[in-house]
């Protein structure tokens, strides 16, 4: 089995390109829900940039511990050259180590930097430790006369990870020296931040100062405070050689746990963790793309640190708490988001006993027959405010006990199932409910957005989707259909019966009240309370569910003419657009401040995960058709290349080129792209 490397290389002239080397980023997560990113060029461009973003117990969540770490190299004959910087206000550019990057890879997903200056090569690897908060910064002299002196300066601003970039610095920080450790404290509520050198003639020099002006570009374009100051303690200086390495550990946790493992155990045990995932992946996602996109999958599977009680729960019971990032910088664990991605980012990946905690945790959430939408960072209570999530859980559920035959975790969760059913039928939150008349799933309240497409900015809903959605309905069918399977096969044929009734009544009103003859396609809602009791003739891709699922409820004669459609007006190279162009709310690009942003993010934006659903209801429609379905999936491929490299992005622009937007790494882009890769492996 060959590791997977994607190596992208750099002329001089390259690096003078201030979009080429800011607009690419890396990231490196830690299994908890905190990450180390930044940019190639080494410069923060966003208020979520940093080595260390800590995942703290709640209340604080993901904090913001290590923000910064300026680099410079002295030569055998006295040059120094900076490897690293930042970017000040007004948009002059302090970067000039960026100039000397030839080569950024990615090995295994780990990142690598690749310096030549003066006959030397310098090589720079960034990892962090597996399930703790700990960053490890590696240098190495690859090629060239050594020793060369390496000046390290951290700079911090310890901060939520939300919260914006502060003008000012002003917290005092208290630095404590303890033989070779270093520990930066303030009096407020944050855990210290726990630095240690490794390599030959390390030395610390303690000159301690604001750096002010710091301006970050990304912040600006997307109407957020863009100017901010760091403060550092001071600079490490260590010798870099060809046998020796020079690594700078920072952390949050004990010193025990730190030294516990050395630069070269940490880099091992991680290699070793990514050879098993490769190798537990189903064997079409073993090698190639498809093993890059396994190594992604796992930056989103974590272990939510923050939520005692969970984990109390499941101690109990001999098992682990496991969840899904929806994306990253900014998204936490979302419950629609984790339902989605479960297959690609689980079963595709070989790990079934995750999915199943995954599923038993978010079973033990369920409240008024719903599951939490998402858990706000730092919080043990989970938002319910969604209509689609549990109804998500039973395709999740469907595909991982085809996947695993876990027949326990069926019976766990089936009382459960049912109860949902039940709070559907009857009525539960948000008004969500079917109607008696021809048993559509009805979802809707006033200020809430509660299917996926829920954007929302200063009280405006932008498209609140009252009524009975297309896609709502697809997934209270296959949810039907799906509970009256488990309940026949636990032995209750009677409780199954009804449910079949309610499944075909659901069917029948469907095929009768959302064909939209005018278009050739589906209504996106039926009784819109937002046109007045009209139905929406809008094109979007939320009509394919009613083809995609595992127990489509269109029925077969308009699949052709629906796929046809989606086809002409919204598949493009990286997923599907969110409206039709010929629709009047259309918005081309996702760009500005939050609220243009939200403007568009659901009317044009074109959104990756969708490529998944479309290549179900293709190959449902044309099943001979693997070698169709996979080239719908080449445009991802050089899109690795950009945005955050190795990962697949949110959205992205409605109209060529395409441009990628929103979180840099999206749970559900990834799964899905990564589960139909290996759905189309000839």
């Amino acid at each position: 089995m060959k590791e997977p490397v994607r190596r992208l290389t750099f002329s001089e002239e390259d690096t003078h390109d201030a979009e080429l080397m800011l607009g690419r980023e890396w990231l490196v997560t830690n299994g908890l829900g905190g990450f180390a990113s930044g940019t190639l060029a080494g410069v923060p461009t966003r208020r979520y940039h940093g080595l260390l973003i800590a995942a703290l117990p709640t209340p604080l969540g993901r904090t913001v511990m290590l923000n910064h770490l300026s680099e410079w190299l002295r030569l055998p004959g006295g040059a120094r050259q900076q490897i690293g910087g930042q970017e000040r206000s007004g948009g002059q550019l302090e970067w000039p180590g960026a100039q000397h990057l030839r080569e950024f890879r990615l090995e295994a997903g780990l990142p690598v930097w690749r310096y030549e200056l003066d006959g030397h090569t310098v090589e720079k690897r960034v990892l962090l430790v597996h399930s703790q908060n700990t960053v490890h910064i590696t240098y190495k002299l690859v090629e060239g006369e050594g020793p060369l002196r390496l000046k390290l300066r951290p700079a911090l601003q310890f901060r939520p990870l939300e919260e914006a970039v502060h003008a000012s610095a002003d917290e005092p920080f208290t630095v404590t020296s303890i033989e070779d450790r270093l520990e930066l404290s303030t009096g407020q509520k944050y855990p210290p931040l726990r630095l240690k050198i490794y390599g030959l003639s390390a030395t610390f020099a303690l000159d301690g100062g604001k750096i002010q002006d710091v301006h970050y570009r990304t912040e600006a374009r997307r109407g957020y405070e863009h100017t901010g100051a760091l403060w550092s303690p001071g600079y490490f200086s260590v010798d870099v050689t060809k046998d020796v390495t020079a690594t700078l550990v920072g952390s949050t946790e004990s010193w025990e746990l730190i030294r516990a493992l050395s630069p070269e155990g940490a880099r091992d045990a991680e290699q070793e963790r990514r050879e098993r995932l490769l190798a537990s992946a189903a064997p079409p996602a073993r090698e190639g793309v498809a093993a890059e996109l396994v190594l992604a999958a796992d930056q989103f599977v974590i272990t939510p640190s923050g939520r005692q009680e969970d984990a109390a729960r499941a101690h109990a019971a001999g098992e682990e708490v496991r969840s899904v990032i929806a994306g990253y910088h900014w998204f936490t664990d979302w419950g629609r988001d984790t339902m989605i991605s479960l297959e690609g980012l689980t079963c595709t990946t070989g790990r079934h006993r995750e999915a199943g905690w995954i599923l038993r945790t978010f079973g033990q959430y369920i409240r008024d027959g719903l599951i939490p939408n998402m858990f706000p960072d730092g919080a043990n209570e989970g938002l319910y405010h969604t209509a689609d999530a549990t109804l998500w859980f039973f395709h999740a559920l469907d595909r991982y006990l085809k996947a695993a035959g876990d027949t326990v975790t069926l019976e766990v969760l089936l009382p459960k199932m049912q109860d949902v059913v039940k709070h559907h039928l009857e009525g539960t939150r948000f008004g969500i409910h079917v109607d008696q008349k021809d048993g559509l799933l009805v979802q809707g309240e006033e200020g809430y957005q509660l299917t996926w497409m829920d954007a929302k900015c200063d009280g405006w809903v932008v498209t609140p989707r009252r009524g009975k959605a297309v896609e709502i309905n697809a997934l209270w069918y296959n949810a039907l259909r799906l509970l009256e399977g488990w309940t026949r096969a636990a032995g209750d044929a009677a409780k199954a019966a009804e449910l079949s009734g309610h499944a075909e009544r659901c069917r029948n009103s469907f095929n009768e009240r959302f064909w939209y003859e005018g278009g050739g396609h589906l209504f996106d809602v039926v009784e819109s309370w937002d046109l007045k009791g009209e139905n929406d003739p809008a094109c979007r891709p939320n009509q394919l569910f009613a083809i995609s699922l595992e127990h489509p409820v269109l029925e077969r004669g308009r699949w052709e003419p629906v796929l046809n459609v989606v086809r002409e007006k919204l598949l493009t190279p990286v997923g599907l657009r969110s409206l039709s162009p010929d629709h009047p709310d259309f918005k081309p690009t996702y760009h500005g401040d939050l609220k243009t942003r939200d403007a568009a993010y659901h009317q044009g934006t074109v959104w990756g995960w969708l490529i998944g659903p479309y290549i179900d209801a293709w190959l449902k429609a044309y099943p001979g058709d693997r070698t169709g379905a996979r080239k719908l999936l080449e445009g991802f491929v050089p899109h690795l290349d950009e945005a955050c490299v190795g990962s697949i992005s949110e959205v992205f622009d409605a109209v060529e080129p395409y441009t990628p937007r929103g979180c840099i790494a999206q749970a559900w882009s990834v799964a899905e792209v990564l589960r139909c890769w290996a759905l189309t492996e000839e």
